[in-house]
């Protein structure tokens, strides 16, 4: 009989327990008919099934079938915003190109005038209903940028309702500036005027909230260019602020081989990204971050280089991008299903890029997105017992369990529909 182990949350008979800290070729780590041990909200050991006995100060977990994952990291979203884009959905299919949309009041300054009209209150509630959405997907940690507040208040709001969303949710929330996502209408005629609010008043007010860890900038051709997103990002880094770019969307202008100049955790997007700039990459710690239901939801014929950068020998991230104008998809594995269609990525791939990538995107490598003494204790039981029905029976909820920090914050094993 072995020896006992107190204090502990044990989440006993998982049949297949996925780490993603495996060194072989797919690096998915399997251990099979363990025992997950949690301490103090942190992986403490995976032993074999039946090789400890428990005493009963220690509360024992029955987790039964289905493969256990890691929590999913969702490192690229809009999540708090208000309004609703539907009208626009319908003109696009119609026809209506994104100029004219945004001719009419439409597309992202759209949303900037619902969340400055937006009480917090509102934007947490929203925002709260949309993370657990995620939730029920597998996701336990998400980064949530601001961006449609355009001015110094309605940022400060957007990262406050961030915070407050990390606190009373069961996720791990991530809050980023975006304050250079667009100009704003009363500086559609004065970019130079809106580059230096944001340099002058909106990031120091920024680094002083405490709120942010990141400061991202669209830099993309008819929005923040090359020199205007330096200036951004430069100011943000002396403020002490790490740095991500919306590089290469619709065009290559040189934004990824700004990141990459500027050392930026990640560059996200990266449809136009050119062969001398993904070598760049390959080179550099800046992590790739694709958002295939983006490209997706907008039909865009050319699609993130996701084959050619894994052949480089990078590890790319995958996240959902959920915003009210490119991709309303809270749904990360579907998500992971359109990166393994569209974008020839492999199952073990997308589960690398959603757990072990994205938690480097942001700056979390080693304590989320894998399994392993000290990390969190963020896992999630599937409803099936092979981790790949993830992305292959698609669109629906595959999430039996979800444990956070070692809690158990959502239970589906008892239901049952006759």
């Amino acid at each position: 009989m072995g020896s006992e182990v107190a204090a502990m949350e044990v989440f006993a008979g998982i049949e297949r327990l996925v780490t993603m800290n495996g060194s072989g070729p797919q690096g998915l780590g399997v251990l099979e008919h363990v025992d997950l041990l949690v301490e103090g909200g942190r992986v403490h050991a995976m032993l074999p099934q039946g090789s400890q006995v428990y005493g009963p100060e220690v509360r024992v977990h029955p987790f039964g079938p289905g493969a256990v994952i890691p929590g999913l990291v969702d490192c690229h979203t809009h999540t708090v915003f208000g309004g609703d884009r539907s009208a626009e959905f319908e003109l696009k299919l119609r026809g209506v190109g994104y100029e004219e949309i945004a001719r009419g009041g439409g597309g992202i300054l759209h949303t900037v005038t619902a969340t400055r009209a937006a009480a917090p209150e509102t934007l947490f509630r929203r925002g709260r209903d949309y993370l657990l959405e995620m939730l029920a997907h597998g996701v336990t940690t998400v980064e949530l940028k601001s961006g449609y507040g355009l001015d110094t208040e309605d940022e400060l709001k957007m990262l406050e309702v961030a915070a407050r969303l990390g606190k009373e949710t069961p996720l791990t929330v991530v809050p980023t500036f975006l304050g250079a996502h667009e100009f704003p209408q009363e500086y559609r005629q004065n970019h130079e005027g809106y580059v230096r609010l944001l340099l002058e008043d909106t990031l120091p007010a920024v680094a002083a909230q405490g709120v942010a860890r990141f400061c991202d900038v669209f830099c993309e051709r008819g929005v923040f260019d090359v020199q205007q997103s330096r200036r951004i990002l430069t100011t943000a880094r002396e403020l002490g602020l790490g740095l991500k770019v919306h590089a290469e969307e619709f065009a290559s202008i040189g934004a990824a081989a700004l990141g990459i100049e500027l050392d930026a955790i990640s560059v996200d997007h990266l449809e136009h990204l050119d062969e001398p700039t993904m070598e760049a990459l390959a080179e550099s710690s800046t992590v790739p971050v694709i958002l295939p239901g983006t490209a997706f939801f907008l039909d865009l014929t050319t699609l993130p280089p996701a084959r050619a950068m894994l052949q480089r020998g990078l590890g790319v991230a995958v996240a959902t991008d959920f915003n009210p104008g490119s991709n309303m998809c809270s749904n990360l594995p579907l998500c992971g299903t359109i990166a393994c269609v569209r974008c020839r990525m492999l199952p073990h791939e997308v589960l690398r890029g959603m757990t072990v990538h994205a938690a480097r995107a942001l700056g979390l490598a080693g304590q989320v997105g894998e399994l392993r003494p000290g990390a969190a204790a963020d896992f999630v039981l599937l409803d099936h017992p092979d981790e790949r029905n993830l992305f292959y029976h698609y669109g629906t909820m595959h999430a039996r369990a979800v444990v956070k920090a070692g809690e158990l914050v959502l239970d589906r094993r008892g239901l049952r529909i006759d």
